[in-house]
């Protein structure tokens, strides 16, 4: 019979999801293993090949310790709310809620064919009503309680209310916007309003204004890495800066406990340390320099607060920088100067936070007119504006210190502004970092080293009441919502002077209304805005609402009075392992850990981390192709010619480009936007696209569909191939050269396992078979698939060179391939093997080693003449270095190479060579 793995597959992966093979259920006897795939957001392309990396590794693993005996864990849902879906049905008057049910039925097609293990029963879209309650009702939890920084947990905003009514703001320890001073009485006499705006200051989900991304095109708000060069990645609209009215989630509250939790995290370190420096946490002083024309203290004071880790560098300022953001600039800003600075801050809104850190080498500002005072020495400080200086950082100003901060150094040079070290160095070059060394032109501080004098310098801050020590992240609190329509709807609606009123929980969801129109209204509100009768909050939540906490769902997801179980959370308590691309280390997996710290206050969860090991797959990369259009036109120049415009580079359709040259027709059919485009093409009439090995990603139209793979050598091939490429964690170009023969390999173990019978096992395949369980199972552990996959292949070599047909070596064989080539397993399981079908291969205990048959007794010994191995000779291990001499010596090889010469020496190493002399 002939290995026929289209009906094989077939067969098997309906046979799977009939007899709910995969399903799985609390069971106490066994011990639990939870593995978890960051899941996929549904788009209309559907899956390519880089898609089932991560998912093809997390099933081996699933797979190996289901047979190893652990209750395992393996679901799968939808991130299915957000933008894109939006935009499409912006662009073709489709409802995002039909285009999302249908991309999502043409991943689950896509993935049946792979024959993955995942438990369907248990799957979550963030689109549906019955998921997105509890997000919801998480963030009703979040808008109910604040974090109590002496206790370093959440408690409930009631607590804080009582607080307030018996002592005022005194002793208290709470994470906050900004600092509040007020008593007992004065909070009596508030209004509901003021106490509504004080409490707002506290809230774990709160409302703040803060700058964003907006996109008047697109009518939202925008994430960082939505934005290139000024511009919306999707459609190349402009994009500025501005300050609106958010809600945000206090994640900084937390920052110190998402900082300390990663020292307990099976992760890389390479994962950790860019979690650490997000966090970003540095211990300086708040210090506060007085403005000149304005009063020092009382009424119409203007204070400059700034952060600084190096205080006891106060008398090497020479200017003041403020962020494009920062508040006080319309204030401080002198009559003369305030065009050039209005000028300087429209420029700035073009360019986002993102571009302005990466862009280091440019220099930019202008000067306000106005001054602060050192108050130290009294000095008069210029105070300028800088786009370097980040509004979101520590207080959005700093005080600059040329001589010893790069961009300092490189702003006083472009400005000819003063350089004034503080300690003995050569500035004329570039700065000197000036971390130690003893200090110079520092009053009270001279003499001393740098690490003498930064405590000092606290001291003295404090001493002076001009500021105090504190610890500082760089760490933002996340902007919670967004002017677009496919979202979480915010169960929040508004009194008449604007306190935001909550939706009881037992009237949770609040329903995400149905429109025709998706686009903003003409004012700039969102969609919901145009909705008749709608009353509660306009924006929705953003994309990573309901990414935050689908890991506890997926525990108990037909729960209707709970987010999850105490039953099932206890028993399932969090993710052993998750695997996902390391592109979410600053996003996802931050937020998700700050959602599940906070539920873990709220008693709610068992763990206070939720992912205890994570593994991230590398990309499978593919050639993409660009077009250049020119800014603010729908016109596109080929790429020998794009350097004499000013263009914004933009991924295209690969598929719609051959040999790097454009199909104009194809191109102008490929999406609405570009119906109209026109050209400016090479001398002759090409349009030539540039090129790039990248991510294959959608957003890059770079992919290759698995469905082709699947069709013509089948979904074990491909699970078996993708795991070839090479290391997990590595990214790898795609390339098919090498998937015939893992293919090859499948049909070759097929004929092997089919001509089974009781035949004894000899020695040698017994040998081989243990020294490949060792080795595949250490690989599983180590996720090392690809050196797994040929350590198969080594075997399958072996055992067909001996022709074996024992049962006792091809049965362990078969469920040892299991968790990398499920269908053909269970097939020859079942048929060759005579197993019956309710019991299935997924259920085999997992081969266990035999080191006995690990120990060699022999070794094949190279045999070298004067240096020169001829021959290679297989003697007993036990056999002496005289005995080995004496049988070498008698070989008649030996008697050919020595050629009548005589042996003078014969060297033998035990185990590793022989050496003749001669």
């Amino acid at each position: 019979m002939e290995y026929d793995f289209k009906e094989i597959e077939r067969k098997w992966q309906q046979r799977w999801a009939e007899a709910g093979t995969y399903h799985v259920e609390i069971d106490a006897s066994r011990p639990k293993y939870y593995v978890l795939d960051m899941f996929p957001y549904p788009s209309g392309a559907g899956l390519h090949v880089g898609h089932p990396l991560g998912y093809i590794a997390s099933d081996i693993y699933s797979r190996y310790k289901r047979q190893k005996g652990f209750n395992v864990l393996h679901p799968m849902g939808y991130d299915a709310f957000g933008l894109p879906a939006e935009q499409y049905a912006i662009q073709t008057g489709q409802h995002p809620a039909v285009t999302t049910e249908q991309n999502i039925k043409r991943y689950r097609e896509q993935l049946d064919k792979i024959g993955f293990s995942f438990d369907w029963d248990r799957e979550v879209r963030t689109c549906d009503p019955g998921y997105y309650r509890w997000t919801q009702w998480a963030f009703e939890q979040m808008y109910g309680h604040y974090y109590d920084t002496a206790a370093d947990r959440a408690k409930p905003i009631a607590e804080l209310e009582a607080h307030f009514a018996q002592r005022g703001t005194e002793g208290l320890h709470a994470a906050c916007g900004k600092e509040l001073h007020f008593t007992a009485a004065e909070w009596a006499a508030y209004s509901d309003k003021e106490r509504a705006d004080v409490l707002m200051n506290y809230r774990l989900a709160f409302q703040a204004d803060t700058m964003v991304n907006w996109c008047e095109g697109l009518g939202t708000v925008l994430a960082n890495d939505e934005v290139k060069d000024g511009l919306s990645v999707r459609g190349g609209f402009p994009v500025e800066q501005k300050r609106m009215r958010q809600w945000l989630l206090r994640v900084t509250a937390y920052a110190e406990r998402l900082l300390q939790g990663l020292d307990g995290l099976a992760w890389s370190e390479s994962l950790k340390e860019i979690q650490r420096n997000w966090i970003g946490k540095s211990t300086g002083a708040t210090m506060f320099f007085p403005i000149k024309g304005f009063a020092a203290a009382g009424e119409g004071a203007k204070l400059l607060e700034i952060f600084t880790t190096r205080a006891d560098t106060v008398f090497g300022v020479t200017f003041m920088v403020l962020a494009p953001e920062h508040p006080l600039i319309g204030e401080i800003t002198a009559p003369a100067q305030r065009e050039a600075v209005e000028a300087y801050l429209a420029e700035t809104k073009k360019r986002s936070e993102r571009e302005r850190m990466a862009d280091t080498k440019r220099v930019s500002g202008v000067f306000t007119g106005a001054y602060a005072i050192n108050p130290f020495n009294g000095v008069e400080i210029p105070i300028w504006v800088s786009d370097y200086v980040l509004a979101g950082y520590g207080t959005g100003a700093i005080m600059a210190v040329p001589a010893h901060d790069s961009r300092d150094w490189a702003f006083a040079r472009h400005f000819d502004l003063p350089i004034v070290p503080i300690i003995e160095c050569d500035v004329s070059e570039g700065s000197y970092d000036a971390k130690e060394g003893r200090l110079i032109n520092s009053d009270f501080l001279t003499g001393l080293d740098v690490k003498e004098a930064i405590p000092a310098m606290f001291a003295e801050i404090e001493r002076r009441g001009i500021g105090h020590k504190k610890v500082n992240y760089r760490l933002r609190d996340a902007i919670f919502s967004r002017q677009r329509y496919w979202g979480e709807p915010f169960p929040v609606s508004y009194t008449a002077d604007g306190i935001p009123v909550l939706l009881p929980e037992s009237e949770l969801p609040l329903l995400l209304p149905e429109v025709q129109d998706f686009t903003p209204t003409a004012d700039g509100r969102p969609p919901l805005a145009r909705v008749d009768g709608w009353g509660y909050e306009t924006s929705t939540m953003p994309g990573f609402a309901g990414s935050s906490a689908y890991y506890l769902r997926y525990m108990d997801p037909k729960n209707d009075t709970a987010l999850v179980s105490k039953t099932a959370n206890d028993y399932w308590r969090n993710v052993d392992l998750y695997v996902g691309g390391i592109e979410h280390a600053t996003g996802h997996l931050i937020y998700s850990r700050f959602w599940n710290k906070f539920l873990y206050d709220l008693g709610y969860v068992c763990e206070d981390e939720p992912f205890q090991k994570l593994v991230n797959q590398g990309m499978i990369q593919g050639r993409s192709n660009f077009v250049y259009r020119i800014k603010g036109t729908n016109r596109f120049v080929s790429f020998n010619l794009k350097d004499q415009y000013d263009t914004q580079e933009i991924h295209v359709d690969v598929n719609i480009v051959k040999n790097d040259v454009l199909d104009l027709d194809a191109f102008r059919a490929w999406r609405p936007e570009f119906k109209d485009a026109e050209f400016i093409l090479e001398p002759d009439g090409r349009y030539v696209c540039g090129w790039a090995v990248e991510k294959m990603s959608k957003s890059m139209y770079n992919v290759v569909n698995p469905d082709f793979i699947v069709d013509n050598y089948g979904a074990d091939t491909l699970r078996m191939y993708e795991m070839f490429l090479g290391p997990i964690e590595q990214s790898k170009p795609w390339d098919t050269n090498g998937i015939d023969g893992v293919h090859k390999f499948l049909k070759r173990l097929w004929r092997l396992v089919e001509n089974v019978g009781d035949t004894p096992a000899t020695d040698a395949e017994l040998k081989v078979l243990h020294k490949t369980i060792k080795k595949v199972s250490d690989d599983i552990e180590n996720f090392s698939f690809n050196t797994a996959v040929s350590a198969f292949m080594i075997c399958l070599n072996e055992l067909y060179d001996s022709k074996t047909t024992a049962r006792l070596v091809l049965e362990p064989l078969v469920a040892l391939v299991a968790p990398f080539a499920p269908h053909i397993a269970e097939e020859l399981w079942h048929g060759a093997l005579g197993h019956p079908e309710t019991e299935s291969v997924c259920d085999a205990p997992y081969p266990v080693c035999d080191e006995r048959y690990l120990t060699e007794s022999s070794f094949e010994y190279p045999v070298s003449f004067n240096g020169k191995t001829r021959f290679k000779r297989t003697f007993d291990l036990s056999m002496t270095p005289s005995q080995i001499t004496e049988a070498i010596a008698a070989d008649e090889q030996t008697a050919k190479y020595t050629d009548g010469r005589a042996i003078k020496k014969v060297i033998v190493v035990p185990g590793k060579i022989i050496n003749i002399v001669c």
